[in-house]
């Protein structure tokens, strides 16, 4: 039998040994491998010469659906793959000759799939036809019809599929689908992976969003009707998730092998306010429990109410490790939402863009600008890249420039925001399944989605407080040194002030530590970020809600930074979202859980994250199972947005790192997304070494 191990020890058996095997083969890289055979198709630069961007678009698509491979594994119960390597790389697969790209991809935008699976493709198709009726400009025709050429590939790409397939009952479920309505569990399923295959073998990431929304009254449906069993329906769950791998080739590139934006959500309230966790949520749970797949990282949207079920279920699945799953605090995030002046209908649908971005699905075009808050400090405030004299009389006033120089970073966001939004590019396979664009009949770079957002997303916060606190302390407080000199001692990298190093690097009461101090100030560095974000609610028809994040950007900023006054020198990896940076969480899980929640982030519309290791020995037994929960508790309680607990031990990754043949299947969680370890580079690898286990909850 195929067994799958975690750090809590032998995943629970559900699944048929069959579907064990294929989840093996996937995992270990057996079909990611196969597409080395199939990476782009190509086309002469002569084929696209005199064509506008509309027709070259058009063109590629097309042609992937004629003639990307075909692939049909013996034995899956979903048919459709993404079978051009290339696409895995957010590209459209087809370069020219010389191997240039042609056109990029699109990602970040979780799309409408629930719709699909309600009204099917012919009705967009009607729809596009009912707007190509009224007054058109010839741009917005050339769209419409662009739209129809989708349509068209889609129905090229299935034809082939349904010549291919051989089994009666995979022909079945895929008849109709995804051009109907679907009507069954089984034909909703496969709709909506055989959209999403199609939407990611045309070089787009989307997420998926509420999968158990889109077929909890399917499931039921055919579960009262005798035509399924919970086993048969939670095999076709595993089939769907399993299909999701089809990239996995174990090679390393950067940040992990994972990070393709394939979100799923669960559970969470409806607008009428009724609970949508049901049994497919549960079957979901399950399935991930057993099968160490983080290729579909789960967010569960949960409140201090929500079904005990699912508070064990998902403790269940956090303490197998890999990241899999994670919450979001349901509560704040829809009164964040609403407070941002989104109606109620529509706050209660949130999903996330790919990682954990907050966004309304199937009705938003998202873009995000990352920007370091620690640089402005050590650039703009303490001047430590160039010879200017430093000299701020008080605290206070120290503080009063970093605030301005916020302020300035804030307004060079907000004309850029202004300037750069738009990218005047086709991007049909994603527009047709966003709302608004088909009637506006503009596309997705367009305006044409119902929302289009362009958020401010700040990292370095919790880096800034450290160094503030730092300079208070031996500066403003104990006087041990005047702040041009503690300046000039940074200048230097440290070099000649070793014990001022180790004193300053081991002061308590960093970020992190449940220390009022640090929590205040880390508190007002993140409500002036906000102020100033939302001074400009919305303005050009674009939307700036804010968040904070680095999504592993900080590994890139460490080589632009220069040595920490927290006593740490130059190329340190330091926070990471709205986490204390490594090794200053010197406490308890809890400790951690009270700093990240004592900022208020009820206004952080965009929301951030907040990343718990724990230690293996946490996690074991009905004793640990209750710590997670109570993690969980405290954190909804406390007011926090989103958090990811991962359970790993540091001596497998370090294990993992020098033997990597041993650990193919390992996940860790990075940052919205997850990813086998050993297909992170060094610095990744890293970084999550680094994060400080918890021993104690």
């Amino acid at each position: 039998m195929v067994q799958f191990r975690s750090a809590a020890g032998e995943r629970p058996v559900r699944l048929s040994e069959e579907t064990r095997l294929f989840a093996w083969e996937s995992l270990n890289g057996k079909y990611g491998r196969e597409l080395n055979a199939s990476d782009h198709l190509t086309l002469s630069r002569k084929d696209t010469q005199g064509l506008s961007a509309y027709q070259i678009y058009d063109l590629l698509i097309s042609k992937i659906a004629r003639e990307a491979p075909v692939r049909v594994i013996p034995g899956e119960m979903l048919a459709g793959s993404a079978t051009l390597k290339a696409a895995s790389r957010h590209i459209i697969p087809v370069l020219y000759e010389d191997g240039e790209m042609i056109m990029p991809g699109v990602s970040h935008t979780t799309l409408g799939f629930d719709r699909v699976l309600r009204e099917g493709i012919d009705r967009y198709e009607q729809r596009v036809r009912e707007r190509l009726k009224q007054e058109c400009t010839p741009k917005q025709r050339e769209f419409l019809l662009s739209l129809l050429h989708v349509i068209d590939a889609m129905h090229v790409w299935h034809s082939r599929y349904m010549e291919a397939i051989s089994d009666l009952e995979e022909r079945e479920a895929l008849k109709n689908v995804p051009f109907q309505p679907a009507r069954s569990f089984r034909e909703g399923l496969q709709s909506l992976w055989f959209t999403f295959s199609f939407t990611r073998l045309m070089g787009n990431w989307p997420g998926i969003g509420k999968i158990d929304r889109m077929l909890e009254k399917l499931y039921q449906a055919d579960k009262a009707s005798g035509r399924i069993t919970e086993d048969q329906a939670r095999e076709l769950l595993a089939h769907f998730f399993i299909k999701g791998c089809e990239w996995v080739t174990l090679d390393v590139c950067g940040s992990g092998d994972g990070q393709h934006y394939q979100n799923i959500v669960l559970s969470g309230l409806d607008a009428e306010g009724h609970e949508t966790a049901g049994d497919v949520t549960r079957l979901i749970l399950e399935v991930v429990e057993e099968l160490p797949i983080g290729d579909y990282p789960i967010a569960v949207r949960m409140r201090p109410d929500s079904p005990a079920w699912l508070m064990e279920m998902v403790a269940r699945v956090m303490r197998h490790g890999s990241g899999v799953c994670s919450l979001y605090n349901e509560n704040l995030v829809i009164k964040s939402l609403e407070e941002y002046h989104y109606p109620h209908e529509e706050a209660v649908e949130f999903a996330n863009d790919g990682c954990w971005e907050v966004q309304i699905p199937g009705k938003t075009r998202f873009r995000y600008k990352p920007m370091d808050a620690y640089i402005l400090l050590q650039r703009d405030v303490l001047h430590l890249f160039d010879k200017e004299k430093v000299d701020y009389p008080c605290f206070d006033d120290l503080l009063k420039a970093c605030f301005d120089a916020m302020d300035k970073d804030m307004e060079k966001f907000h004309r850029m925001a202004d300037s750069e939004y738009d990218q005047d590019r086709p991007a049909g396979v994603f527009a047709l399944l966003e709302d608004g664009c088909i009637e506006k009949a503009k596309d997705y770079f367009g305006g044409g989605p119902v929302y289009n957002v362009y958020s401010p997303h700040y990292g370095g916060l919790p880096d800034m407080a450290n160094a503030l606190i730092a300079i208070r302390t031996a500066v403003y407080e104990q006087k041990i040194l005047t702040l041009s000199e503690y300046v000039e001692i940074l200048r230097r990298d440290w070099e000649g002030a070793e014990p001022f190093r180790r004193r300053q690097e081991a002061l308590k009461g960093y970020f992190g530590n449940d220390s009022n101090e640090a929590d205040e100030l880390c508190g007002l560095l993140v409500k002036h970020f906000i102020d100033l974000a939302r001074s400009v609610h919305i303005r050009n028809g674009i939307l700036r809600p804010p968040g904070i994040s680095t999504f592993g950007r900080q590994i890139d900023w460490k080589d632009c930074r220069g040595a920490h006054a927290q006593g740490k020198k130059s190329g340190e990896i330091l926070s990471g979202n709205l986490n204390p940076a490594p090794g200053t969480d010197r406490e308890t899980a809890t400790a951690i859980i009270r700093s990240h929640c004592s900022a208020d982030l009820s206004r952080l519309t965009c929301g951030t994250a907040l990343d718990i290791k724990l230690d293996p020995s946490c996690a074991r037994g009905e004793e640990g199972l209750a710590g997670i929960q109570a993690l969980i508790r405290g954190f909804l309680a406390l007011g926090g947005f989103f958090m990811q607990i991962d359970v790993i031990d540091n001596s497998v990754l370090l294990d993992a790192r020098e033997h990597p043949e041993k650990y193919p299947t390992l996940a860790v969680r990075i940052s919205g997304w997850s990813a086998r370890f050993v297909t992170l580079d060094e610095n990744w690898q890293r970084m999550i070494i680094e994060r400080t286990a918890m021993g104690n909850l």
